[in-house]
């Protein structure tokens, strides 16, 4: 399911440190760290709606490859993500678009990516999932494909069923930043999540933040003048860069 919120929120100041290359036949916003880097270990960043040309997104990468993490960031939105302008428009409409964008826009472009990052002697992958980007990190997680799995706010995943699926063939461990309001992933289904990975029963491991204060959007498009926003952004980044450190 989506909400209205996957469509919504603010746009951060910052100037973008990456590059927009073709990779793989895709295009992707790169960023690599400036220091020394394990060659070895990528980061996949799967988007929300709104795609690579937004500074969010691009920002996020960033600060992830400085970090010490090698970020790719491909078109998951089969050359037309939504613009910025999009963000709260009443007028537009969600429904047409999600109807363009199903699985058969997205799955042969990672498929294509992690190919190419495995050509290049990358071993172990990792994915971030906003939004939108959460299927695709769990459709590569399913295929064990990647190594590690973390997902913002995920939007678009069929509860308790992905969930259930997620536990019996997937070995990446997975972490899921949530919050208080979020109707694509309501209390009642983080409760669900907890109980079905949670207490040790997904062996690989499972970790949950939650962020009170916060609406589905806030871990990458969230009012970072909202004191509990910004906590529950950087929050979410921090736990996030801790995930990939104890596990990629």
């Amino acid at each position: 399911m989506s909400c209205a919120d996957c469509f919504s929120g603010v746009i951060h100041e910052g100037e973008p440190e990456g590059k927009i290359e073709q990779f793989a036949g895709v295009e992707c916003y790169i960023a690599t760290p400036s220091g020394e880097y394990p060659k070895d270990k990528a980061l996949l960043f799967l988007t929300d709606v709104f795609g690579i040309p937004l500074v969010n997104n691009k920002l996020l990468a960033d600060g992830f490859a400085r970090n010490g993490f090698k970020v790719v960031m491909p078109d998951i939105m089969a050359g037309e993500p939504l613009p910025d302008s999009a963000m709260g428009d009443p007028n537009r409409d969600r429904v047409a678009w999600r109807a363009k964008h199903g699985p058969e826009t997205w799955d042969h472009v990672v498929d294509k990516v992690v190919a190419a990052l495995k050509e290049t002697g990358v071993t172990r992958i990792a994915t971030t999932g906003y939004c939108f980007g959460a299927p695709p990190a769990f459709y590569l997680a399913y295929k064990n494909e990647t190594h590690v799995t973390i997902v913002s706010h995920p939007s678009m995943l069929q509860i308790p069923a992905d969930l259930e699926k997620y536990r019996d063939v997937s070995k990446a461990p997975l972490l899921i930043n949530s919050c208080e309001v979020d109707q694509a992933f309501p209390k009642e289904a983080q409760a669900t999540t907890d109980e079905l990975l949670g207490g040790g029963k997904f062996a690989p491991g499972y970790e949950r933040t939650y962020w009170d204060g916060c609406t589905h959007g806030f871990a990458v498009r969230g009012d970072l003048s909202n004191p509990k926003v910004k906590a529950g952004k950087e929050g979410a980044f921090k736990a996030s860069v801790e995930f990939l450190n104890k596990y990629l």
